[in-house]
């Protein structure tokens, strides 16, 4: 590994969230950075959600500042010229005909762009190869009578996409880094793209205004589903009943956009609902010390591990599939 790089790792393949769908208006544009790639996204005038490499082919213009919507197209700030969410020219205001390179094929690059779970996202490939599966749907998300809305957290955060997700195996790091006096237990199942664990636990406990109580703890379990490298769902039940959904973007090799989607049971009275944001509030502020080792540590390909480390080398072999060789 170079000296000045902590990762030699590449950014794997997989459905990523861009965005909230919240926060794109139809008609908007959104300049984006992830992947190591310059991007733009826009919605259509039909709300339609598109994702295009960002600079124009005529003459290199950023389509992100200054381009805006045209009907189902994005328009260059430079010129005009207009392109398709699937990267095709459609018009050029100026000209009388199009140039040859741009007639019936993309000129553009453009990315797969589903929305659901509340989220705008991309299929990224380093080799630009179609989907291998589609984007999973969760219906707790939608459940407006049991759930209560959506509650959002985000950080940019200085590591490679493996390290955030393999932290969840490393079984060690809740004692010294949580100073939790309990190590989970987990069964993990995988097949291809998923992969499944079902964690038993001790969590800390909370009095009834959400505060943390010293040295007291309570028994939980959740599970936690992955589809990917970048897409997680949980659900905590114990303390309180609280789902979780986890998307995690790569920005570069080394940085990526962590944001969780929290939802959970209605309140039915003020004393609960102090209850379950101190809840969520205790499971960031154990993310944000997570944070504090992502944002400085480097990648060991080959670590030295003993007997109570978790299940590092099957989390490494399962997540090695969404590497291109």
């Amino acid at each position: 590994m170079s000296q000045n790089k902590r990762y030699n790792l590449p950014i794997p393949f997989g459905w990523y969230a861009v965005s909230p769908s919240g926060e794109l208006e139809n008609g908007a544009v959104k300049a984006l950075h992830y992947f190591d790639r310059e991007l733009v996204l826009f919605r259509t005038e039909s709300g339609e959600a598109k994702v295009l490499d960002a600079f124009c082919p005529h003459l290199g213009a950023h389509l992100g500042h200054g381009g805006s919507v045209v009907g189902e197209s994005i328009a260059c700030p430079f010129h005009g010229w207009q392109f398709s969410g699937e990267g095709m020219c459609e018009h050029i205001p100026y000209a009388e005909k199009k140039p040859a390179k741009v007639v019936d094929q993309a000129c553009i690059r453009h990315y797969p762009t589903r929305e659901d779970n509340h989220a705008i996202w991309v299929w990224y490939h380093p080799q630009d190869k179609a989907p291998q599966w589609p984007l999973e749907h969760i219906p707790e998300m939608f459940d407006l009578e049991y759930w209560s809305e959506t509650h959002f957290r985000e950080w940019v955060v200085n590591c490679h996409i493996q390290d955030t997700n393999e932290n969840g195996v490393d079984k060690a790091h809740f004692a010294y880094v949580h100073t939790s006096p309990f190590v989970p237990s987990a069964d993990v199942k995988v097949d291809g793209h998923r992969r499944v664990s079902e964690v038993q636990g001790q969590s800390q406990a909370f009095d009834e205004t959400g505060t943390p109580i010293k040295d007291q703890f309570m028994a939980h379990s959740f599970i936690s589903k992955s589809w990917g490298p970048g897409f997680t769902w949980q659900r905590f039940q114990g303390a309180t009943d609280t789902m979780m959904m986890g998307t995690i973007t790569p920005i570069s090799q080394e940085q990526v956009h962590m944001r969780f989607f929290f939802r959970y049971p209605k309140p039915e009275t003020d004393m609960a609902a102090l209850f379950t944001q101190g809840y969520m509030d205790e499971m960031c502020r154990q993310v944000e010390q997570d944070i504090q080792i992502w944002n400085y540590k480097c990648y060991q390909p080959n670590p030295i591990l003993c007997d109570g480390d978790g299940p590092i080398h099957q989390y490494r072999k399962w997540f090695s599939q969404f590497y291109v060789e």
